[in-house]
């Protein structure tokens, strides 16, 4: 089992997860001429993957899916919240499957386990990819951790953690006080060091990575996510990894 980012971040996110013969995308933010040349650049085409699963609304996670999953024949996943809103909003619809937040669904040789989290959109969730032996989290766009968070990413054997913005930074930035609100709120973004706390709360002995993602280009810096998480981790700075906006991140293995 191993994964790779796209890129991830404000201007767009799509992670892929690789088991045998089976890739899924996770969201697609991006043109499909950019979504093309980014999964060339880890050695993958379009039609090497098997499907798309989506987390939410928000065009930097959902803009580029139907355009993407119409050229290339691809299955799309969401939740019936997210799907009310893409709907209303897409004259095209690709083929889809509408998925319950809290049931698991098999895609090829992934098993898909969606979860709910708070978020501002109309119904977010993000995910857990397993193999049968090692599982994969990913937890972006959420605005604050819940117990049923933890309990979906404890014992992990790799984790995609949002780390979006450093307290400080954004509170001296020039952003307007309603979107510093939104952001720092119970249904925007993690904050680094909020970040680091849930993290502390997992079971860790299994992990084999741990990524910082979704980092605002404008309120946090690499570093700065990366300290917050190896205090939580216990270890030094350079073993997390950061998810780059424009580069993402290449291949990382699960054994």
């Amino acid at each position: 089992m191993r994964f790779a980012s796209l890129g991830s971040g404000s201007s767009g996110n799509a992670l892929v997860v690789e088991v045998k013969q089976t890739r899924v995308m996770l969201d697609c933010g991006f043109g499909i001429a950019d979504t093309v040349a980014r999964l060339s650049r880890v050695g993958l085409s379009p039609g090497d993957l098997s499907g798309i699963v989506v987390t939410h609304e928000h065009t930097d996670h959902l803009g580029g899916v139907a355009g993407f999953a119409r050229k290339y024949g691809l299955t799309v996943w969401l939740t019936h919240g997210t799907f009310s809103v893409w709907e209303a909003a897409t004259t095209r619809l690709p083929e889809y499957q509408l998925m319950e937040a809290h049931t698991s669904f098999p895609i090829g040789d992934i098993e898909v386990q969606p979860f709910p989290v708070p978020h501002d959109a109309r119904e977010p969730v993000q995910f857990v990819f397993g193999n049968g032996k090692q599982r994969l989290g990913v937890l972006t766009d959420v605005g604050c951790s819940t117990p049923h968070i933890e309990t979906m990413l404890s014992g992990l054997d790799s984790l995609v953690l949002e780390c979006n913005y450093d307290a400080d930074m954004l509170y001296n930035s020039k952003y307007p006080p309603g979107l510093k609100q939104r952001i720092s709120g119970k249904f925007g973004h993690l904050e680094n060091s909020v970040s680091a706390e849930l993290l502390k709360k997992l079971d860790q002995t299994r992990l084999q990575h741990v990524v910082a993602a979704h980092l605002s280009e404008k309120n946090n810096a690499p570093l700065l996510a990366q300290t917050a998480l190896s205090g939580a981790l216990g270890c030094e700075n350079d073993w997390v990894g950061v998810a780059d906006q424009t580069m993402g991140f290449d291949w990382r293995q699960i054994i």
